[in-house]
């Protein structure tokens, strides 16, 4: 395969060749011989081919934006005779990454890395990768392609936030549900026994008068519930503003998954995550990592569907710059939670928001802020 610069030898040596010849003037023809005799040794090289293998692998898979994220390739040389210098060309997304390699004997084997562009939240197609050989003027390429292909996933950069106020905090006496996690210290019922129980938790008189073993059906009495809502309709963002409001929402979401409350991230689009209860960030992180804004997508007015009983203790919605009458939605839903936050992102001139009834409005320019500003809020 011809070169750009390959191109320009060999469209240099025509019309060299053709202006030295009508000149009369043999120093020209002698270029133009020359760029292309150039051109017939690059296409000489090229015969001479490598024969190689190649694995590569990313390491790791997931990552947050700005970390490290390498790929390593190893080659083998399989040929009896030592290979070319050789260039890889690896594909991320709409990027490209070249590898040079050194030229290897036989049998011989290299290992390279190199770095994979994390600087922005998705999901990115690794592959396919091009592995090839050039002469040396870079005249002519020819290159193999390996179907191989890996995932990349970028997550928001996180920040540490507190949580979410709930509202009110876990009380041993308080209320309690079946729904609630067992081991705690409040009694919620008797049930038959089961493989496993704590003997000491058999109730006698209610296995005497049943005739079935029972025991006292314990749990932890009330735990937060809590919601992140992330506003992922395009009008109350400009520029960048909705990449801070993702890191803000994925901040909030895994305070609260961290801590082991209940948590539901939800986007207004419709998108649900649920971890009931344990500390698995995967699927917060993975829902967050590919998020984006649509113009059809309702906005904050899609609060107004959303179910919340009693048992819910927070709601913190993300925004940017919403109308008033999206606002709005907000004050509409805040009688179904115990407390309501909202963190409006892009404003870009320091201004406090407008008091929202049944709110806490937290108005900034951007993530870095927001966890400034939150930090010196919630924990005071």
């Amino acid at each position: 395969m011809i070169t750009r610069a390959g191109w320009a030898f060999g469209g240099a040596g025509i019309v060299l060749l053709m202006a030295g010849w009508r000149a009369d003037y043999p120093e020209l023809v002698v270029l133009g011989l020359a760029a292309l005799l150039a051109l017939v040794l690059a296409a000489a090289w090229m015969l001479y081919r490598a024969d190689v293998t190649a694995v590569r692998e990313i390491q790791p898979l997931r990552v947050q934006e700005g970390e490290t994220a390498r790929g390593v390739l190893t080659l083998t040389n399989r040929s009896r005779r030592r290979s070319p210098p050789l260039l890889a060309a690896e594909r991320i997304g709409r990027l490209s990454v070249s590898i040079p390699l050194p030229s290897l004997p036989p049998q011989g084997r290299h290992t390279a890395s190199y770095p994979l562009p994390t600087n922005k939240r998705g999901v990115y197609t690794v592959g396919p990768l091009s592995i090839g050989h050039s002469d040396p003027l870079r005249l002519m390429r020819i290159s193999t392609d390996y179907a191989t292909k890996a995932q990349l996933t970028v997550y928001p950069r996180l920040h540490v936030v507190a949580g979410l106020p709930s509202g009110r905090s876990q009380d041993a006496e308080g209320p309690t549900s079946s729904s609630a996690p067992r081991g705690g210290i409040a009694f919620h019922s008797l049930r038959e026994y089961e493989p496993g129980d704590d003997p000491r938790l058999i109730h006698a008189k209610a296995s005497a008068k049943t005739g079935v073993l029972m025991v006292r059906h314990n749990v932890v009495p009330h735990e937060p519930r809590l919601m992140v809502v992330l506003d992922t309709s395009a009008a109350p963002y400009e520029g960048d503003t909705f990449e801070d409001a993702v890191r803000v929402a994925a901040s909030l979401a895994i305070a609260a998954v961290d801590s082991g409350n209940p948590l539901q991230m939800r986007t207004t689009a419709g998108d649900i995550v649920v971890v009931d209860r344990t500390r698995d960030r995967s699927a917060v992180l993975d829902l967050l990592a590919v998020v984006q804004p649509a113009d059809d997508d309702p906005g904050l007015s899609a609060l107004l569907s959303i179910e919340a009983s009693a048992d819910w203790g927070s709601l913190g919605v993300v925004t940017g710059q919403p109308a008033p009458a999206q606002r709005a939605a907000v004050t509409k839903v805040s009688s179904r939670f115990q407390m309501v936050s909202v963190a409006q992102l892009g404003e870009k001139f320091g201004r406090r928001s407008a008091p929202l009834d049944g709110a806490l409005v937290v108005n900034v320019t951007d993530s870095e802020h927001f966890a400034a500003a939150w930090n010196s809020l919630v924990r005071r």
